[in-house]
């Protein structure tokens, strides 16, 4: 797929029945919620004595309750049976929730109304791990963003949609029988989605089920932390639950109490907010460049932050007078800064969240994946339930709604930097991505012949001091650079660099014990199929042409024969960066914004055709006159 839209996705049966029936799930989900909360708020006294406020606040624990006591189990029945067959149960057992719910509503029965409730928590709770799970074995793994920010989108917008639905369906005098028709309607529709979704076959079969919630609970995140990346990972998407849900649930009465709108300025709000996320769910894939970017989950962190203090910023004392609608509310002064730092927050939620999924499909354990994400499911509603909780203290300490903001804006800087401290990639990763997106324009070709596992070799030129970090942000795979320790050791690079597990490397002259180590880490490297960068010419050219290729390659392949792959940089000579007329970074008239460089790949080379003069010609030649 690589250089397609992400949009072509929808033409394929593969992703196609799984986004509609996805979408149609959570579409038919907020349908119903959002129906039966309006309607407990408006008719509530004709039913039961029990007050509104109590009856939503319990609606709410209702739905998140079987995400702890089922996710367990869930994860390990995605893991363990083929997933579509799941999907197809779970859409049959959709349409039976959605017809108690139906008559619940015909009759005003609070006890079926509430149970289908229950049961659709238990509904999302079951499908949540095979959602997930199910992509890394339908896409490819330049699909993987793609396909995740599709998914983000859908779910979103399908929020969104349901919530507007429920609320108009609900305002009708026969809401009871258009509530009811709507509901097993779309589960119906959902379920024949569900039957073209392909086989996925199971990920452990052989596994033995664990009936018991807590203990597998607990395995599940024992597992988890062995991989500290994922789990972290598991972690930054459940503070985003955290950031989400707090900001979500103080909409309506920010818009009343606050901004002074009625309820077609809140829903304006939610509007503008799933719009925000579903485009930057979207725009995750080009800004990645096809692959998983973990340097967008920082730039996500400090968009999070920036556009949630200007919304505390921007948020009035106190509403006053009537409320107002929508047409009024845009008239005032103010109104399009805060709808902007709506959509602002939703889009660099969308940047934040959809790699941390992507990074969790693709460096989790392929036969733990769904136990994996189900325990990632039980956090996040633990963190949405912590979420609820903070909120209510800090209103009972008397903090505004604004101010809520402010203290959750405050909270992601906190939570961003500690979890980027702990894992450094992160910020490496973030560094790259800005070097590419803001000095470079990046051109890419071939890079498809680079294997997708298995050790093997690339050498390039070496043109500039950030060769590594373009090299680096273009392909998908890890790679371990060989580098000069001179360069090493260069101020901030060398942060990137030693995150990136870079081997330094000195002449025999300089430092013969470094040189001698050197040889011994990339021997390693190979051996456990990574991918070993080096840069054969041995400096950074001075003329913009290439040096002689040195012997060291074929010392490499002369102790681990493996593949090799030729690169060649262009366009980098003249840079910021490069030795043109004198010192690197040394001219910063150089430092010129979006300079068009490329990447060029060739074809692999077998280790006995890999000779230095060999390497080196075909390096020119894809080089060509463009330095």
């Amino acid at each position: 797929m690589s250089g397609h839209s992400q949009f072509g996705l929808l033409r394929e049966r593969r992703f196609l029945p799984f986004f509609c029936t996805q979408f149609l799930g959570a579409f038919n989900d907020n349908v119903y919620k959002n129906a039966l909360v309006i309607m407990l708020a408006f008719h509530a006294t004709s039913i039961t004595a029990i007050s509104s406020g109590m009856l939503v606040n319990l609606c709410a624990g209702l739905f998140i309750l079987p995400f702890f006591l089922f996710s367990a189990t869930a994860g390990q029945l995605a893991d363990k049976y083929e997933k579509s067959t799941i999907i197809r149960y779970v859409k049959l057992f959709e349409i039976a929730i959605m017809v108690i719910g139906a008559v619940g509503f015909v009759h005003k029965d609070l006890t079926l109304l509430i149970g289908a409730l229950f049961l659709m928590g238990l509904h999302s709770t079951v499908f949540g791990p095979v959602k997930y799970s199910i992509l890394p074995q339908q896409l490819q793994p330049d699909e993987i963003v793609g396909g995740n920010g599709m998914i983000e989108m859908g779910t979103f917008l399908a929020i969104l949609a349901g919530t507007i639905l429920g609320g108009l369906l609900v305002a009708q005098e026969q809401f009871a029988v258009l509530v009811s028709a709507a509901v097993i309607g779309i589960a119906c529709l959902g379920y024949l989605a569900s039957r073209a979704i392909p086989s996925a076959p199971p990920a452990a079969p052989d596994l033995k089920i664990n009936w018991n919630p807590l203990t597998e609970t607990w395995a599940n995140f024992k597992f988890t932390k062995q991989n500290r990346t994922v789990f972290l990972s598991v972690l930054g998407i459940s503070w985003f639950w955290f950031y989400g849900a707090t900001l979500l649930a103080q909409f309506p009465n920010y818009c009343k109490d606050v901004l002074g709108g009625n309820e077609h300025v809140a829903t304006l709000m939610l509007t503008m907010f799933s719009i925000g996320v579903g485009t930057g769910s979207l725009l995750c894939e080009r800004l990645s460049g096809h692959k998983v970017e973990i340097g967008l989950v920082p730039f996500g962190s400090i968009g999070l932050t920036v556009f949630a203090l200007d919304l505390y910023f921007a948020s009035p004392t106190a509403a006053s007078g009537a409320l107002v609608g929508a047409g009024e509310f845009l008239a005032r002064a103010g109104s399009w800064r805060i709808l902007c730092d709506l959509v602002l927050i939703g889009v660099f939620g969308g940047f934040y969240i959809v790699p941390l999924y992507a990074l969790i499909q693709t460096r989790s354990e392929r036969s733990h994946q769904s136990r994996i994400i189900a325990g990632n499911n039980i956090l996040n509603a633990l963190f949405m339930v912590a979420s609820a909780a903070m909120a209510v203290l800090l209103l009972h300490a008397g903090f505004s709604i604004a101010q809520i903001f402010l203290v959750v804006a405050v909270l992601n800087a906190v939570v961003a930097v500690y979890i980027y401290t702990l894992v450094p990639e992160f910020l490496m990763r973030f560094l790259i991505w800005l070097l590419i997106h803001t000095i470079y324009r990046l051109e890419k070709s071939g890079l498809e012949k680079i294997p997708e596992e298995g050790a093997a070799v690339i050498v390039c030129n070496h043109v500039s001091f950030v060769d590594a970090l373009i090299i680096a942000a273009a392909c998908r795979r890890p790679i371990r650079f060989v580098m000069d320790y001179k360069i090493f050791r260069v101020p901030v690079l060398s942060f990137i660099f030693r995150t990136g597990k870079t081997i330094p490397i000195a002449p025999k002259k300089e430092d013969p014990a470094l040189l001698e180590k050197a040889y011994d880490d990339i021997d390693a490297a190979l051996r456990d199929g990574d991918l070993v960068g080096i840069f054969p010419e041995g400096r950074i050219t001075d003329s913009g042409e290439l040096y002689p290729f040195r012997p060291g390659i074929t010392r490499i392949l002369a102790r681990r024969p493996v593949p090799v792959i030729p690169l060649a940089l262009r366009g980098l000579w003249g840079s910021f960066f490069s030795r043109i007329d004198g010192p690197a970074m040394s001219q910063p008239s150089r430092l010129r914004p979006l300079r068009r460089i490329a990447l060029v790949a060739g074809d692999i080379v077998a280790p006995a055709q890999a000779t230095p003069e060999a390497l080196q010609q075909t390096v020119l030649g894809l080089r060509g006159d463009w330095r």
